[in-house]
């Protein structure tokens, strides 16, 4: 089955990424812009660091002011910031901005509260890019495909004569679909009284079987035989009839590790013994299909 990696970000804590470098940009108590000396230091760390690539920037304000007023100005000058960088260095696709207006550790330095920070990977370093942000792959399944089963199978015999066997898509796609656990029993599958032999009549059940397995390769199978009437299996029928089916998978190409069988005799019966009626004991005389695993 096909797999593909879906990117989830987990950026908790930019101060302490490895090799994550950071750069401040100090601002004037309530101003958004910065003074000429601050703009010089921004505009020189730019020119000096056009290959790094930006993963986010934060910004940060002093307790002086309304707490609204405060987270205001701080995404004021995260903005600032982004304008001046924006188109003359690379920046994250899933670049971050954060305005933590006072809501910060505080320094006791006022003028060291009101700060914008570019948090950058050098150019050094972005081969380890997904590391560095703690960035983790988790492995999506891709959906299973629709699988087309047939509506008939036809057969040729040696003497020109052709075989015909309409087939149940609906029972073939539901043990396509099953999760691993379910149950499924083979309606309409029937034995020779007293014996293993499939019935003529019942054939395509088998090749039902057949097909789904071939067509879901990673489909494994128990094959599970049931009585009806008497409380002992003196035959050992039920596990007889499980491992026939058994057997005509594995002699159609059917790798014998995706296949186990069982039988029960009466042990697990739907109806209790003795049962009333035909429509009874036919429901207790099944084979069932258990799924081991199907991815």
């Amino acid at each position: 089955m096909k797999k593909f990696l879906l990117y989830t970000l987990l950026f908790i804590s930019f101060l302490n990424a490895k090799a994550q470098e950071q750069f401040a940009v100090y601002f004037d108590s309530n101003k958004s812009n910065v003074t000429k000396a601050e703009n010089k230091k921004l505009q020189d760390w730019i020119i000096a660091n056009k290959d790094v690539k930006i993963v986010a920037i934060n910004g940060y304000t002093d307790e002086v002011g309304s707490t609204q007023f405060n987270d205001t100005l701080a995404q004021k000058r995260v903005g600032f910031i982004l304008s001046q960088v924006k188109d003359k260095i690379k920046i994250r696709e899933d670049f971050k901005t954060r305005s933590y207006g006072e809501n910060f550790l505080q320094s006791q330095d006022k003028s060291k509260n009101r700060k914008a920070v570019i948090f950058y990977i050098l150019s050094k370093d972005l081969v380890r890019e997904d590391e560095i942000l703690g960035i983790k792959k988790a492995i999506v399944l891709e959906p299973k495909k629709e699988i087309n089963y047939p509506e008939q199978l036809s057969f040729q015999n040696p003497d020109g004569s052709k075989i015909e066997y309409k087939l149940d898509k609906v029972f073939m796609k539901k043990i396509g679909e099953s999760k691993a656990g379910e149950k499924l029993k083979i309606e309409n599958l029937n034995f020779v009284i007293n014996t293993f032999i499939v019935v003529n009549e019942s054939r395509g059940k088998m090749y039902e079987l057949l097909i789904v397995l071939q067509k879901n390769p990673k489909l494994k199978i128990e094959i599970q035989g049931h009585l009806c009437c008497q409380p002992i299996d003196r035959l050992n029928l039920s596990t007889q009839r499980a491992q026939s089916i058994y057997k005509f998978l594995i002699a159609n190409g059917i790798d014998k590790s995706r296949l186990s069988y069982k039988g029960f005799g009466s042990s697990m019966p739907l109806f209790p013994l003795p049962e009333k009626d035909e429509n009874e004991r036919s429901a207790n005389r099944r084979v069932e299909v258990l799924i081991i695993e199907n991815e």
